[in-house]
């Protein structure tokens, strides 16, 4: 099948690193490796942050004139499919539907969010053209659960609804955890820190709002764990980076990576001992997954998404959302605990390997474009 794949809030080669993009490329591989002819239809960004509705109103016409010149450009030889990853109030999808209808070709969007109480609001223009998206969906793929519940109401039939649990290619993590020990060698000298110390690895974007409130938190929590012994390696970096050198305020406790690509952040899992990150807001977090797939203990804010990924107490330990004196207790424990550190790596690494590597959203991506074809065929022969 001949699928046009789309991603309105960051496109997949996108020259900035972040887990949508991420995110963005695995659909694509695995539709691929599932034997569709997959093409990058649009670099559009429909992103609008601030509530701009004058900005809005302009990406809506722009939207509408690429998805006509699209139409006119396709028409002799459609592709079979439109596929939409990442749709939501402050980045809709104005090329998709309007692509489909005219092209009569299946529509499926996966990892689409709803928010209700955006109605009316800044926002407003985006959240209604999320809505009709959903309704006119052949599919809908949900990758976090929160979603569901928002999405099931907007779409005619509930079939249309698949659950698919949040995934990555495990080999690169695998490949970075049989290194380790070399890994954690070449860190130590480049960074000048201690390998005998605990490590601990973050691995997030400096923006502000969530993410900042996030590695606050952190700090706060690593105020209260002073009289351990730890390094925190931080991967990273953006607009809020002089916010976040505040929050973690530790001297040289604390080291600054910058922003790395996949390989670099499998190395510093590999050689780190935990993970730490509060998870403020967060769907489920992909550095979190990556993370686990290299074998590396967590302490992490409870999130239902992130539930999918860690066994509480197996692979990670879950701390109630915005609660700095928990999250400290949880790390402390770890800390304290080296053979029960090496129990969760090998734990979390075979938990990724079963439910969560690329094999299994092969099937399930394949299983769900497959069935949004046939459907489509058989109400037109119908």
């Amino acid at each position: 099948m001949r699928i046009a794949f789309y991603a309105p809030l960051k496109s997949p080669d996108h020259p900035v690193p972040s887990g949508d993009r991420r995110m963005a490329r695995l659909f694509m591989k695995a539709l691929r490796q599932a034997g569709h002819e997959v093409a990058l239809a649009s670099r559009f960004r429909s992103y609008d942050g601030a509530g701009d509705a004058a900005r809005q109103a302009r990406l809506c016409r722009l939207g509408a004139r690429l998805a006509s010149r699209c139409v006119d450009r396709c028409r002799a030889d459609p592709p079979d499919l439109w596929f939409t990853y990442h749709l939501y109030h402050k980045a809709p999808d104005w090329l998709g539907p309007a692509i489909a209808r005219s092209l009569d070709i299946p529509y499926v969007v996966a990892e689409a969010s709803f928010a209700p109480k955006q109605r009316g609001g800044p926002w407003a223009a985006g959240h209604t053209a999320v809505a009709d998206a959903v309704y006119n969906a052949d599919r809908v793929i949900c990758v976090n659960p929160d979603d569901a519940e928002c999405l099931r109401p907007l779409l005619p039939d509930a079939s249309r609804l698949m659950g698919m649990k949040p995934f990555l290619d495990a080999e690169p993590a695998a490949r970075a955890r049989a290194d380790r020990a070399g890994h954690r060698e070449a860190l130590a000298a480049s960074l000048g820190i201690d390998p005998g110390v605990p490590w601990i690895a973050v691995a997030a974007m400096m923006r502000p709002g969530d993410k900042l409130a996030s590695y606050r938190l952190l700090g706060d929590a690593l105020r209260r764990v002073t009289d351990r012994y730890w390094v925190l390696l931080v991967a990273g970096d953006g607009p809020a980076r002089g916010d976040v050198t505040a929050a973690l305020n530790f001297g040289d406790r604390v080291r600054y990576l910058g922003t790395l690509e996949r390989e670099g952040i499998d190395r510093l899992h590999a050689a780190a001992d935990l993970g730490a990150w509060p998870a403020i807001n967060e769907a489920y977090g992909m550095a979190l997954l990556e993370a686990q797939a290299a074998g590396l203990p967590l302490v992490v804010g409870d999130r239902d998404g992130i539930r999918q990924f860690v066994g509480e107490g197996e692979t990670a330990l879950l701390v109630r959302t915005g609660d700095a004196a928990a999250f400290a207790a949880a790390l402390a424990s770890l800390l304290d605990a080296p053979t029960r550190r090496a129990a969760m790596a090998d734990a979390a690494v075979a938990r990724v390997r079963l439910e969560h590597d690329l094999p299994e959203a092969v099937r399930l991506l394949d299983t769900a474009v497959t069935a949004a074809r046939v459907d489509r065929l058989q109400a037109v022969t119908s």
